[in-house]
């Protein structure tokens, strides 16, 4: 019942307009007219739908449901605005139509209310398209206001603890995540037509691999082990070509306990594919088709804003070694370097800072200089390839230099938005560098990858020259939506606790 709602501390300001409603929802309940027990309410039609079609519904009886927004009173008419899962329509309530008891109802109910009506759409002198209001019942009542109309809910913080009324008061809100939903699903379909199979692969592992990043640790009462939530599926999937499933693919949760900041959240949403027979040129045929096409698809242009710059998603997306990056940006030519020592004093003219612990390789270095001195200049599409083979345990070594790997990573407006190899399938050179990711764990590395006997055991029994490729949703979500952080296309990001 209602006095049976606890407010903390920290809400009585609003003590009055909740008691107020409160006593309300109390008075309706001692006349038996609970609106929370109302289980159902038929609609047979939506807003959008009353709008499109109107040449069609004009004058035709509809049934609708949903938020009461606003409230217009004039005399002994009303005019409102209703919110439902499509949009907004207007709604003319006369109490001549409606009788006395359910005007004077309606006129006590509160903005946020949720309620359902009959009548006949029309449009008004002014020419709204409107629905007269025949009937009108009380389906749930809001106890708390919404924030002021003109200024919505508008602190950030409070959007991502609150989505629920970031939704109801914010349109773009509501048109973000309707483009998450609608690039997933393009990302769905664009790989179901090309013959892959979608699976599903355990977040709970006895071996954190996949990825060199921090886990999440959590324990197996029965079993009585520590398992680690996944940092990545590759692993998996790539069993699973081994066993024949030539085109794989995983849409889901991936898991990495590290910083926060606009571009990173503990969890987050991938696609991994990986295709038989394929390599990373193949991948990157794929990727540029994919994310061009959805931009095409669901902005209706290759053009996209996002952070302040204009983007040209245009296909033909340049290609460009991590080594003529670092030259093009840096003017330093890696590929000219017969030592590590060279290399040293290159980054080091370049103010590069080096991780400490860790005597720097020719590939450490190269990978830094890019990192932390080209990443920034990025601003149109470029695949960035032939990365180093310290930085790509997984990756197949590129025939011509061993130094290098076949894989690439996609930037745009200065985000890494895939990652992607030709696989490493040989099981001999795949446990050596298992063997150096677990030196580098033991030797404190905690983002460093674990030997994964059983995964070499795979490969064993062989593994076709295999395509793989992995994709953040949440950075194309951004994106395609303009937002610059992810906060903003998670519907329920990671926020630290709210201290009673």
């Amino acid at each position: 019942m209602a006095d049976d709602i606890i407010f903390s501390e920290e809400q009585q300001g609003l003590s009055e307009l909740l008691q107020i409603r409160l006593d309300k929802l109390t008075k309706l309940q001692e006349e038996g007219r609970d609106p929370f027990q109302i289980t159902k309410f038929s609609r047979t039609a939506l807003s959008s739908e009353v709008k499109d079609r109107f040449d069609t519904l004009e004058n035709t009886d509809v049934s609708m449901a949903g938020r009461i927004m606003a409230k217009r009173e004039m005399g002994k008419a009303i005019f409102a605005d209703l919110l439902d899962d499509k949009g907004r329509i207007q709604l003319y309530v006369r109490m001549n139509d409606v009788g006395e008891e359910a005007f004077s109802d309606f006129k006590k109910s509160d903005i946020g209310d949720i309620v359902g009506i009959s009548g006949f759409v029309f449009k008004t002198r002014m020419g709204e398209i409107s629905v007269h209001c025949k009937n009108l019942k009380l389906l749930a009542k809001s106890l708390r206001p919404l924030p002021e109309k003109f200024h919505g809910l508008t602190n950030q913080e409070l959007k991502y603890r609150q989505r629920y009324v970031d939704l109801i008061m914010n349109p773009e809100s509501r048109r973000t995540f309707e483009i998450r939903s609608r690039f997933i699903s393009h990302v769905r379909t664009f790989l179901d037509n090309r013959g892959y199979m979608e699976v599903e692969t355990p977040v709970l592992n006895t071996i954190s691999g996949g990825a060199t990043a921090r886990p999440f640790i959590t324990h197996h009462n029965t079993l009585d082990i520590d398992m680690y939530l996944r940092i990545a599926t590759e692993l998996h999937l790539k069993r699973l070509i081994v066993g024949g499933i030539e085109r794989v693919y995983e849409i889901g949760r991936i898991f990495r306990n590290e910083g926060m900041d606009t571009k990173h959240n503990p969890e987050f949403t991938t696609v991994e594919l990986y295709e038989a027979y394929a390599d990373y040129h193949d991948m990157m045929d794929l990727f540029e088709e994919l994310l061009s096409g959805a931009a095409k698809s669901i902005l209706g242009t290759y053009e996209a804003a996002w952070q302040g710059e204009t983007l040209d998603l245009t296909p033909g997306w340049p290609r460009l070694s991590m080594a003529e990056a670092v030259k093009r940006y840096t003017g330093i030519d890696f590929m000219s370097f017969t030592s590590a020592e060279d290399a040293v004093k290159a980054a080091a003219t370049l103010g590069v800072k080096m991780p400490e612990g860790k005597t720097p390789t020719w590939g450490d270095l190269l990978y830094e200089c890019f990192d932390q001195r080209v990443e920034e200049k990025l601003i149109q599409p470029v695949f960035i390839i032939d990365h180093p083979v310290e930085i790509s345990p997984l990756a197949k070594r590129k025939p011509s230099d061993p130094r290098l790997t076949e894989r690439f990573e996609l930037f745009i407006c200065r985000n890494e938005m895939g990652n992607a190899f030709s696989e490493l399938n040989d099981p001999i050179d795949q446990k050596q560098r298992f063997q150096r990711q677990a030196e580098l764990r033991r030797a404190g590395d905690d983002e460093a990858g674990m030997m994964d006997d059983d995964y070499i055991n795979a490969l064993e029994y062989g593994m076709p020259p295999t395509g793989g490729l992995g994709i953040g949703i949440d950075r194309c979500v951004m994106m395609l939506t303009n937002n610059s952080s992810i906060r903003d296309v998670l519907l329920f990001p990671t926020m630290k606790p709210i201290e009673e």
